[in-house]
């Protein structure tokens, strides 16, 4: 009771305060805007390479796609439904077999519905989700989503990555105006600034060339286009080691699952109605090798130990059965080069830690804006206005992925165990707040299922936790040692926060109205210029 009256009265303190800490903090953190197109080996010039190919005319495709994956095959069907010629090219059209990709939370099934190909989760023995259940030190905690106020199918769902992206991919292809073909684009097309389409090895390895008016690289978390179109800063701070324990019962049905291990997370959750996805994070970029037998002898002497006790014969069994995989988890926030005539979009463009599975919903919602966007335009044909136009995108895009990118990426540094006292402290606080129920519940589970993706609403809580985590210090007695280990926590929470959100773009995230951007009306006939 004493705990549910404190805090009444220090998150408005708390918000009000944060509010004024940002603004005081905007001149430090927002960055100098970067317009310039690199020139590098994913770019080449028209004339060299196509000779006297006429581009000055119709082209193929109004849109060409770089990438069949969630976020290109929703945007090929998006855009083909608003009567948009794409041309998808992909570089494997078979069923990808992935150990990520395979939770959407309520958000982004929010964001399918609202494309409508919600029909992809059907048929793929596709698991509702409901929740979290979080696990430490024999402790553990259930997190419901807050979905009272949607219809009854909003849910979380996962499954098996590649059967819902060829059933996305198949959806694209239905339509006449989509054309779906495998092949490796080896670069993109540019005429005096402007990219016109790109150059691609087709299924039997002969060189084409595709021509279009917008040119849309989806080509996922290795992008080998990226660098022309923008400044990469790609971290890599762990490594998911996966597995598929069959036929176990998880302690919560529907719900994931996450171990607060030592050193760091292991995730679980259902992916069909007889398996479930093992992730175990394994810190830094490399992992005990797996052909000789050191990552069995890691996973059950060191990771073991830690499961639930409900799924540690099923995972004991995985680890005997040998089907390990490993994929490095990679981060990059958003750092676009305005380009007339292309756009990045996806993995592509902006990656966050795995951990809370927001990657989907991010790529769906960024389709939402792009779509809302392009609706607007009958001609896509003047790259230069065009792109002056989409520079709304990055500003639109903004507060929903970057709150997504700030949590995910911030409670990973959290959830992670540490020889730093203070940093243990704030891990302990965390698993304590979401366990008191109420708004200390709700708001951060909202954030994690994307349902509630307000930047002012995360920065609340994350601080909310370290103060309520000085506050366990403090009392009964506070001592000056309890006093300054308080003090390093709150310093620990911002080296944590603030270099993610300086990184996101304070003015964006926060306050995207007052950018100009913000107001960009479509193009009409006669504007040339790319700012």
């Amino acid at each position: 009771m004493m705990e549910s009256q404190l805090w009444n009265w220090i998150l408005p303190l708390l918000i009000s305060s944060l509010f004024i800490s940002i603004v005081a903090f905007y001149g430090f953190f927002v960055k100098p805007k970067r317009n310039s197109i690199r020139h590098d080996r994913t770019v080449s010039t028209v004339t060299s390479d196509v000779g006297s190919v006429n581009i000055t005319g119709d082209t193929v495709a109004d849109v060409i796609v770089v990438g069949a994956g969630v976020a290109g095959s929703a945007l090929a069907y998006t855009l083909g439904k608003d009567k948009r010629r794409v041309h998808v090219i992909e570089r494997d059209l078979s069923e990808p077999d992935r150990i990520v990709g395979e939770l959407l939370q309520p958000g982004g099934y929010l964001k399918l519905l609202e494309l409508g190909i919600e029909d992809c989760v059907e048929e793929i023995d596709a698991q509702r989700v409901y929740g979290y259940a979080l696990f430490k030190d024999g402790k553990r905690i259930r997190l419901a989503y807050p979905l009272e106020k949607f219809h009854e199918d909003v849910s979380g769902r996962s499954f098996h990555n590649g059967r819902f992206i060829q059933r996305m991919r198949e959806k694209a292809a239905s339509l006449p105006n989509v054309q779906l073909e495998q092949g490796t684009v080896v670069s993109l097309l540019e005429e005096n600034g402007t990219i016109k389409g790109v150059r691609y090895k087709n299924k039997a390895g002969e060189e084409q060339t595709a021509f279009a008016a917008l040119t849309i690289v989806c080509d996922g978390c290795f992008s080998n286009l990226r660098r022309s179109l923008c400044n990469p800063q790609v971290e890599v701070p762990s490594c998911f080691v996966g597995l598929v324990l069959e036929n176990c019962n998880l302690p919560y049905a529907n719900h994931g699952h996450v171990v607060l291990a030592d050193p760091s997370p292991i995730l679980m959750y259902p992916i069909s109605s007889t398996e479930v996805r093992c992730l175990v994070d394994v810190p830094g970029q490399k992992v005990p090798s797996i052909a000789n037998g050191e990552m069995k002898n890691y996973l059950k002497t060191v990771v073991a130990p830690q499961m639930p006790h409900e799924v540690y014969d099923s995972f004991i069994a995985a680890i005997d059965k040998g089907n390990i995989k490993s994929m490095p988890n990679r981060s990059m926030p958003a750092s676009p080069y305005p380009t007339p005539g292309a756009l990045l979009m996806g993995d592509a463009f902006n990656m966050r830690h795995p951990l809370t599975g927001g990657g989907m919903t991010v790529a769906l919602a960024d389709i939402v804006v792009l779509r809302n966007l392009l609706r607007p335009l009958r001609d896509l044909s003047d790259g230069a206005s065009l792109c002056k136009y989409l520079e709304s995108f990055y500003t639109l895009r903004k507060p929903v992925a970057a709150t997504i990118n700030t949590l995910a990426n911030a409670l990973y540094q959290v959830f992670c165990s540490s020889e730093n006292e203070a940093r243990n402290e704030m891990r302990e606080a965390c698993f304590d707040y979401l366990g008191l129920g109420g708004m200390c519940t709700s708001g951060p589970v909202s954030l994690l299922s994307g349902l509630n993706p307000r930047p002012l609403t995360l920065v609340c809580h994350f601080f909310a936790v370290a103060i309520y985590g000085v506050i366990r210090l403090l009392i009964p007695f506070p001592s000056p040692k309890r006093i300054w280990l308080g003090a390093k926590l709150i310093s620990g929470a911002s080296g944590i926060i603030f270099p993610i959100i300086k990184a996101e773009g304070v003015r964006q995230m926060f306050f995207p109205a007052t950018v100009p951007a913000y107001y960009r009306a479509p193009p009409v006939k006669g504007e040339t210029k790319c700012s």
